[in-house]
């Protein structure tokens, strides 16, 4: 590899904090009585090493894709490796059986991150170690790459650290551009630049991590501004509409955009100044994103302290996120009224 990065630096970033107060309990709307925390829904092969899960999507079969690890780890004392990961990365799961369908991604990604399924239920994915984003089949034929391998930049053809992909409705698409880079870029359906919006920092329409990004019905542009705790939405021209932020979130990971309910959802992650990760919550907005409930880290479902890196939903309101910190996927079953 060419470039060595400074990675105790990154780790920093990837799990740098605040020092908000982690008691919370924001609006409730009676969420938490909406979801259920269903144990061991995964039913994996034994001995099947998924390794550390940080991307999710659901397809138009409502199978759930798991961009994973594969058993790699990284502290803040290991350099990055060298080698791509030898174990599949990506993993095709029944969302209703738990069960394993298909895999692949071996001998090809660095350090996973984001993971995006199209509504051609195609896998698009990010590498923060190549700096690169991938388009695939559903089967896993790559179909396009953009960014040169191991080469980190900031112009129309490179990327430092890309973290997530939104896919609009005519096929163009965002990337948000990420750990080194603090910008959202736009690509025709071809992957031709087209734009791009955004700098470091923490005012309207600046970023500190654009760790995320969606799109809702009429095309605007969510993205999970993570350092600065908040989401940001935005036209398809990048042209600020909203900023929703408010003192109790962590830092905003991940978020989802329920097409059924017409709703946000978005996790978070709240830490101590010594990096010790207090846990995760699930954020559920009404549909005009002015009000919001949450269930997670406060104790009340029956399950461990989390770090929710990234959030799925499926067509029956069925909650996945993928936890860094223990290794697996949670579902939370809708089991209440609708919203």
């Amino acid at each position: 590899m060419r470039n060595r990065y400074i990675f105790p630096v990154i780790i920093y970033m990837l799990t740098a904090c605040n020092n908000r107060n982690s008691a919370i309990h924001m609006k409730d709307s009676g969420v938490l009585r909406d979801y259920e925390l269903v144990n061991n829904w995964l039913h994996l092969p034994d001995g099947y090493a998924m390794g550390t899960p940080t991307g999710l999507g659901i397809d138009s079969n409502g199978h759930i894709f798991i961009f994973s690890r594969a058993g790699r780890e990284w502290t803040m004392l290991m350099p990055v490796p060298l080698t791509p990961i030898s174990g599949k990365t990506i993993h095709e799961i029944d969302a209703a059986t738990g069960e394993l369908i298909h895999n692949w991604g071996d001998h090809f990604f660095i350090m996973p991150h984001g993971l995006t399924v199209d509504v051609n239920d195609n896998i698009w994915v990010t590498d923060v170690a190549l700096h690169q984003v991938f388009k695939f089949s559903h089967q896993g034929r790559l179909l396009m790459t953009l960014g040169e391998a191991e080469k980190a930049g900031c112009d129309s053809a490179h990327f430092n650290m890309p973290t997530g992909v939104a896919v609009a409705k005519d096929g163009s698409f965002y990337v948000s551009d990420g750990y080194g880079n603090s910008r959202v870029v736009k690509f025709s359906a071809e992957g031709k630049y087209l734009f791009e919006w955004g700098t470091k920092g923490g005012g309207a329409g600046e970023f500190d991590i654009p760790h995320a990004i969606e799109l809702d019905d009429n095309s605007n542009v969510y993205v999970a501004d993570r350092e600065n705790c908040r989401i940001q939405v935005f036209d398809s021209n990048g042209r600020l509409l909203k900023i929703t932020g408010d003192r109790h979130f962590g830092n905003l990971c991940s978020i989802v955009f329920d097409k059924n309910e017409n709703r946000l959802l978005a996790v978070d992650d709240m830490t101590g100044m010594e990096l010790n990760h207090k846990g995760s919550d699930v954020i559920v907005f009404d549909t005009a994103g002015a009000s919001f409930s949450v269930f997670g880290r406060t104790g009340h479902y029956s399950g461990p302290v989390c770090w929710y890196h990234d959030i799925a939903i499926d067509k029956e309101g069925n909650i996945y996120v993928a936890d860094l910190l223990n290794g697996i996927v949670q579902k939370f079953k809708r089991t209440g009224r609708r919203f």
